[in-house]
């Protein structure tokens, strides 16, 4: 008789709380969201992560609150995300330097691709190179031959060691064989500010970073990466059309949950982001910030970041590029 209970009675109590389960997914969600932005509030990846969190809001029927949470290269708000409840209720916003940060660390208390299920990417921006109006350079093969002739006095500005602009940086040095010496500083504010400024000549930028600076004639845009010019400088090459065609390096904004959140609660976020990145406001203001709209589905952004991880492990290995 025991025997016959005890299945009976577990089968119950599995099956009460599939309903417990089901009953919470329906409901979900029922409280306010989070999205953590492992950079310093005012950047693009905090713009970008507003202007949609704004439309899901609305979309999910809950407010959703961008927390801030800087430092070592966006590792400190991941780690932060990762070890956060796996319920959907906390987000990640995660970049293309999270994608760099798996082979340029040799320690990290977290992985993109394990501990993270990929929702959507919200935007994609190409990288520009831009110098100081001082330069003598107004096209990316002047640059490179002034950079030769100059070997070791022309410096170039990244956000850090590692980020998307040193390592097109380093790309750029190496198809174009002309050094030139990195520095590195601990945000891509700072480093702009010093190009600006002269203190630096050179810097791959983040095209929603830079474009009022060149726009106002305070930096002068040589060429964007990719295959085609971009809407908001129709007037700049791209740098297809230049002898460094291999220059294709674009930053990328999605975002992530905890592994192990329910697929259903999964599916509901990344559907909300499609819709809001699909709605015209959205995407004119991500426009209007230099940024490309994706709004890609949650298995296409998935693929894509495990693509990005092993891209980005081969240009650092190429760079010898290293934080460790």
């Amino acid at each position: 008789m025991f025997k016959a209970i005890a299945p009976l009675r577990s089968f119950a109590v599995a099956t009460a709380l599939a309903i417990t389960t089901f009953n919470a997914m329906a409901d979900y969600p029922d409280r306010p969201l989070r999205i953590i932005v492992p950079f310093a509030a005012g950047g693009a990846t905090d713009v970008i992560a507003r202007t949609v969190a704004q439309a899901m809001s609305t979309r999910l029927g809950q407010s959703i609150v961008v927390e801030n949470k800087a430092g070592a290269n966006g590792n400190i708000g991941a780690v932060s995300a990762a070890r956060s409840a796996p319920d959907g209720y906390t987000l990640l916003m995660a970049t293309s330097s999270h994608a760099i940060n798996a082979s340029l660390y040799q320690k990290l208390d977290y992985s993109l691709t394990k501990d993270f299920v990929g929702l959507s990417n919200l935007a994609s921006v190409p990288l520009l190179l831009v110098v100081n109006p001082s330069v003598p350079a107004k096209s990316v093969s002047e640059l490179a031959s002034y950079a030769k002739s100059n070997a070791g006095r022309v410096n170039y500005a990244s956000g850090g060691t590692g980020t998307a602009s040193h390592l097109a940086g380093e790309q750029f040095s190496t198809l174009t064989g002309a050094k030139m010496t990195h520095v590195a500083y601990k945000g891509g504010s700072q480093a702009l500010n010093d190009v600006m400024g002269g203190q630096v000549q050179v810097m791959f930028a983040n095209l929603p970073e830079v474009l009022s600076q060149v726009q106002g004639g305070k930096l002068r845009a040589l060429a964007v990466t990719g295959t085609k010019r971009h809407a908001a400088l129709p007037d700049v090459p791209a740098f297809s059309e230049t002898a460094y065609a291999g220059m294709s390096a674009r930053s990328w904004f999605g975002l992530f949950v905890p592994a192990g959140t329910p697929p259903a609660v999964v599916e509901k976020l990344s559907q909300a982001i499609v819709q809001s990145v699909a709605d015209p406001a959205v995407k004119e203001r991500l426009k209007g910030l230099g940024a490309d709209p994706v709004g890609d589905d949650q298995a296409a952004f998935q693929k894509y970041v495990n693509q990005e991880v092993a891209r980005w492990a081969v240009l650092v290995k190429q760079s010898g590029a290293t934080v460790d």
